[in-house]
């Protein structure tokens, strides 16, 4: 699977991130996403992290995504 779909499932959630990636680490369904957010400050890395399963859940139940690593920070609002 192209990462696009994913990024774009990701820009939705979180559109003013001030940055976002998703790497492919092999195969097409295993994906390492990084994403930079201020929405994400002053939360714990747990709660950060569920942010992001909230969007990309469904496709690791599907089993389009088979192993997902999440890395997120918060960034003070301007």
């Amino acid at each position: 699977m192209s990462t696009e779909p994913i990024k774009a499932l990701l820009e939705q959630a979180f559109p003013d991130a001030a940055e976002l990636r998703v790497i492919d680490r092999g195969g097409g369904d295993h994906l390492e996403v990084q994403v930079t957010d201020a929405s994400l400050q002053g939360l714990s890395l747990i709660d950060q992290h569920r942010r992001v399963n909230d969007v990309l859940g469904p496709l690791v139940k599907d089993g389009t995504i088979h192993e997902l690593r999440i890395k997120t920070r918060g960034t003070p609002e301007s």
